[in-house]
C-alpha cells in the first residue's frame, strides 16, 4: 500500500496487512507521518514540555454521587 505523508508529501510504501495500513483504510481520519516527520515532532515536543509552558487540556474527571 502506497501512502503519503501528510506533513512533507513524501511518498512510501507499507505493508498491506500491517495495523497501521488497516487503521488508514479503516479509519480515514488516521493520518500517516514519515519516521522523519514524526521524530521531529516527537522532538519539538519534548522540548516545549520541558519548558513548562506545555499543557494537556484534558476533561476533569468528575465523581458520580450516586456511588
Amino acid at each position: 500500500m502506497q501512502v503519503k505523508c501528510v506533513i512533507c508529501d513524501r511518498i512510501e510504501a507499507i505493508e498491506d496487512h500491517s495495523l497501521q495500513a488497516k487503521r488508514l483504510r479503516n479509519r480515514r481520519i488516521h493520518m500517516y507521518l514519515c519516521q522523519p516527520c514524526h521524530d521531529r515532532i516527537e522532538v519539538k515536543t519534548y522540548e516545549r514540555h520541558a519548558t513548562g509552558n506545555f499543557r494537556l487540556y484534558r476533561k476533569k474527571k468528575r465523581k458520580d454521587e450516586l456511588i
